[in-house]
């Protein structure tokens, strides 16, 4: 039985570890080779460690033992001259492009007073000057293929709402919205379309390490700083009783949006967000 996304070639920011590997590898489960980028390196105003290589190489070897093809690079989506060329390249070894998870994305915190020009800098540089590199990167690939396409874009509940102390990310976030929909109007004559997911917590290295727990629980001595203490103050942003969504979870909109079960869904933001948005 064909996968929902069988010979096509989706294009992954951010796929080293996290919400992006887990698009790359749910992607290649139905049948999609992917091409994967990530920094792999870490940016000095995010809290916490980011991926390295050894985590890119691990989402190539995963994607190959699923018998799927993946051309993986390392780079930083603020230069767009790195990502076309990544693109490029995996273009001409898998010879189409179909998909784009534009997922890359960083998290720091400060209140707008407090937030440095370097924070700033580097959030709206990934965040969302980067979605717009990994969408520009890609469009001309999309249309030559002549067939449409599927370009989702991550964003947040944070690009829906406003949060406090993270103000430059709900600034980038609502930033990727707006691009998305002009994408959608720009590129629907060629039947590509332009969808944007917003999750709310998600289970990776981005909320599961200690500066994330101090924004979340200042009440507390770093000693005292549990992921059980965590997971009931996440799970108060949320209508539903979780803490938090899985990758998996944001990684399944991504490949419905992407197959042709959403073929005339274009423009839409789609949280994955157990209701917080309702709350």
């Amino acid at each position: 039985m064909a996968g929902r996304v069988e010979g096509k070639v989706a294009f992954v920011t951010g796929a080293a570890r996290g919400q992006g590997r887990s698009h790359a590898l749910r992607l290649a489960e139905e049948g999609a080779d992917i091409i994967a980028v990530d920094i792999a390196g870490q940016i000095d105003s995010v809290p916490y460690d980011m991926a390295r290589p050894d985590d890119l190489a691990e989402t190539v070897r995963q994607i190959e033992a699923l018998d799927r093809r993946i051309v993986a690079t390392q780079a930083d989506v603020r230069d767009f001259g790195a990502v076309k060329a990544a693109v490029d390249e995996g273009v001409a070894q898998l010879g189409r492009l179909d998909i784009v998870a534009a997922n890359a994305g960083i998290f720091s915190f400060g209140s707008l007073e407090e937030l440095t020009d370097e924070q700033w800098n580097d959030m709206i540089g990934v965040n969302l000057t980067g979605v717009w590199h990994a969408v520009k990167a890609a469009i001309p690939h999309i249309k030559a293929g002549g067939r449409g396409g599927s370009i989702i874009l991550t964003s947040s509940t944070a690009g829906l709402e406003p949060l406090p102390n993270i103000g430059h990310y709900v600034a980038a976030k609502h930033g990727v919205v707006g691009l998305m929909k002009t994408a959608a109007l720009e590129l629907a004559a060629e039947n590509i379309r332009v969808n944007s997911v917003h999750p709310t917590a998600v289970d990776t290295d981005m909320i599961q390490n200690s500066a994330t727990w101090e924004l979340f629980m200042p009440d507390l001595a770093p000693e005292d700083r549990t992921r059980e203490i965590a997971g009931q103050r996440f799970g108060a942003l949320n209508a539903l009783p979780i803490p938090w969504v899985e990758a998996r979870d944001i990684s399944n909109a991504v490949l419905f949006l992407a197959s042709d079960e959403a073929r005339y869904i274009t423009g839409v933001t789609l949280p994955v967000d157990a209701g917080e948005l309702i709350k």
